[in-house]
C-alpha cells in the first residue's frame, strides 16, 4: 500500500500546516539541536468511532 495514493482524512488542512511548517522552518531555520538539523513531517489522525 503506498501512502502517497490515499485519500486522507482532512488532506487540505494537513497540506497547508506542512506548507506553513516548511515557510517558517525555511525563514528561522531549525533552532534547536535536538528538533535536528533536517526538518520532519508525522501525520497522524485518528477517529474516535466510540463517540
Amino acid at each position: 500500500m503506498n501512502a502517497d495514493n490515499q485519500d486522507f482524512k482532512y488532506n487540505e488542512l494537513t497540506e497547508e500546516i506542512i506548507r506553513i511548517f516548511y515557510r517558517v522552518y525555511n525563514k528561522l531555520g531549525y533552532g534547536f539541536l535536538d528538533f535536528g538539523t533536517k526538518p520532519e513531517v508525522k501525520r497522524k489522525a485518528f477517529d474516535n468511532f466510540r463517540k
